[in-house]
């Protein structure tokens, strides 16, 4: 039997119940089961002249089947599926009440003709295209103004061929913003499960002025040197759930946003309880990052059960003077890492801004951020912690953290303030003021049943290996 080894630690334990702890929205009430909707119509590709064979460009076939589904959206809905085989086109539209279904060895392909993927105005909360001013391309599969959507399939693949964006990219030679592989605007009630997403031109799943989100048991995945294909996107969107996903691309792994400087304070909308559940991955930026667009606010993000290796960053917040907007009530508990350069990092002076309007006083919230219940191997540095003179980043609080740090150096913070508590190496000095008993408050937990739960399994956790 395991025995504590410090009456200090017994002590610790004793405090999380004796704490007046912040209470969060469940997480069971936000990532219920959910099944695929039984539709009373459904439609193959094929009976609209569709040809899988990787070359016939299939546009036409996919927007006149459902523009014929569409006539069933009052009527229970319709499914359309996409049957073995690789299926060309262009950019097309979905409706609400639909179930876009892949067999499982169907493939769904991105045209490399830019001209098949139209340009569409940019978003309000940016102002302007997130690489270009002006408009943006469409994604392949889009949708605006819709309810009950599921895109789904026995593990079936969407693959964007995304090389000759990204050529692009590199070439300077983009005239638009590139496009997302999945983007749905204003939409509620989404499903996206199932499938396994490739070589996005640009950011992959894209929430965006969205609520009631769910995506679960997908895998994201392009090459590591592929620009800006983050897995995804929840941005200015609400009760969004994120479960059971691997990823491994060439940006985050999941950024949270909620718009850009002037136009994102302005717009106004905020993403918010947002859920993150088992999520695998690796990549060269950031595995879970906030920002740098997080100019409408970000608040109540709970991440748990997170495995990060051979990555660059794990946990990231990024803001600059001049977003506005806030970063609060994070929390993230459970996470293993292997072959990590940097395991936490906080940046106040990050990213562009998309033009000379926008208030350089308009200085981010950043406050009440936990991040609990850590254990890492081969860690690079333990953190790189920086706010914004003049506007430090408060209520950081660290707990249960362990870290095999190779730096001399594991901790830089600067304009920060918060506390820690049984984190090894030792937390620097603007963090090293303990949480329990009298500072409880000033940090973002969950209710009680919950803390003491997980405290109890990570007491086992802590004693045993990692493996990447």
């Amino acid at each position: 039997m395991r025995i504590p080894s410090t009456l200090v630690e017994v002590l610790l334990v004793l405090a999380l119940f004796c704490c007046s702890l912040w209470t969060v929205w469940s997480s069971t009430t936000l990532c219920q089961q959910t099944n695929e909707e039984v539709r009373p119509h459904s439609v193959s590709i094929t009976e609209f002249g569709a040809v899988g064979d990787g070359v016939t460009l299939n546009t036409k076939a996919f927007q006149n089947a459902i523009f014929y589904l569409n006539s069933f959206a009052d009527k229970g809905g319709a499914k359309l599926f996409v049957p073995a085989g690789r299926w060309l086109t262009g950019s097309f539209d979905l409706i609400s009440h639909l179930t876009l279904s892949l067999d499982k060895d169907a493939v769904i392909l991105g045209s490399t003709n830019p001209e098949d993927w139209p340009v569409v105005d940019p978003l309000p909360s940016y102002g302007r295209g997130r690489e270009l001013p002006g408009g943006r391309h469409k994604s392949l599969i889009y949708g605006h103004n819709l309810t009950d959507v599921i895109i789904t399939g026995n593990n079936g693949t969407i693959d964007g061929q995304g090389s000759i964006w990204w050529n692009r990219f590199w070439n300077r030679s983009l005239d638009y913003t590139r496009p997302h592989l999945v983007e749905l605007m204003n939409s509620t009630g989404v499903l996206i499960s199932n499938l396994t997403f490739l070589n996005s031109p640009f950011w992959t799943i894209h929430p965006v002025y969205c609520s009631q989100v769910t995506v679960q048991n997908v895998r994201i995945l392009a090459p590591h040197d592929s620009p800006n294909t983050d897995g995804i996107d929840p941005d200015s969107s609400d009760n969004v759930c994120i479960e059971d996903c691997y990823i491994s691309t060439g940006d985050d792994l999941i950024a949270i946003k909620s718009g850009w400087d002037e136009y994102g304070i302005a717009y106004g909308r905020p993403s918010t309880n947002i859920i993150i559940h088992r999520l695998v991955g690796r990549t060269q930026t950031s595995g879970i990052a906030i920002g740098s667009e997080m100019s409408g606010g970000v608040s109540e993000v709970h991440a748990e059960d997170i495995q990060f290796y051979d990555s660059y960053n794990a946990i990231r917040i990024k803001t600059s003077p001049g977003r506005g907007g806030y970063v609060r009530n994070i929390y993230v508990s459970n996470v293993t890492l292997a072959n990590v350069d940097i395991a936490i990092t906080f940046t106040g002076l990050y990213g562009e801004h998309p033009d000379d309007a926008y208030n350089p006083n308009a200085l981010p919230v950043i406050e009440k951020i936990t991040i609990k219940d850590v254990v890492g191997e081969n860690i690079k540095t333990a953190g790189l912690i920086e706010g914004i003179e003049g506007d430090n980043f408060v209520n950081i609080c660290l707990s249960n953290i362990i870290l095999n740090v190779t730096s001399n150096y594991p901790w830089n913070c600067s304009y920060v303030k918060g506390y820690s508590d049984l984190v090894q190496p030792e937390a620097c000095e603007p963090l090293k003021e303990r949480i329990f008993p009298g500072h409880c408050s000033d940090c973002y937990y969950l209710t009680n049943q919950i803390q003491s739960s997980n405290s109890q399994n990570r007491a086992g956790q802590t004693s045993g290996d990692i493996r990447g």
